[in-house]
């Protein structure tokens, strides 16, 4: 039942640019990103509720994908021009790599991973793009190249990786 499950809803999911919003989703993508980083870093949930909805641009940044299955939001992703604020000479960011717990080691975030190169390739007028993470060992099965650990100097883990993908490349 499990394996059948699981193809169903690799077969009924759709990844694209999200540039309008109705409430639910919206409401949504806010409980994932104030769960997750807003509340550490001290945002009201309507502060974050405003940084995405203000996220979907459509021709400049920041800009949101969504990954849905059967229509429902089940996780997201961005281009950014800031993603650490201690790093403004590193531009643009893929940020906020999000799966709803309940759709997790399905293989969504592998179809969602697939599609940031070319996403990036159309819409962003960039050579590459950086991100950080805890997740050593994962980026790189989609391109991302290691640069090094640094110090974020935010709360945990404060040292993570630091990866460029070419855009050029491919």
């Amino acid at each position: 039942m499990k394996k059948y499950l699981e193809e169903k809803i690799m077969n009924n999911i759709e990844i694209k640019q999200i540039t309008k919003i109705d409430d639910d989703t919206l409401a949504t993508i806010t409980k994932w990103m104030h769960n997750w980083w807003g509340r550490e870093d001290g945002y009201t949930f309507e502060e974050v509720k405003c940084f995405m909805k203000h996220s979907l641009q459509k021709h400049k940044l920041p800009q949101t994908y969504g990954i849905f299955v059967d229509n429902k939001i089940v996780g997201i992703y961005q281009f950014a021009y800031e993603d650490l604020s201690i790093r403004p000479d590193i531009y643009p960011w893929l940020a906020n790599v999000y799966i709803d717990e309940a759709y997790r080691n399905k293989g969504l975030g592998r179809k969602m991973l697939e599609t940031v190169r070319e996403n990036a390739k159309k819409n962003l007028d960039f050579n590459e793009i950086y991100l950080y993470t805890k997740h050593h060992g994962l980026y790189e099965k989609f391109g991302w190249k290691y640069v090094s650990d640094f110090d974020t100097y935010r709360k945990i883990p404060r040292i993570q990786g630091l990866y460029k993908l070419d855009l050029l490349i491919r």
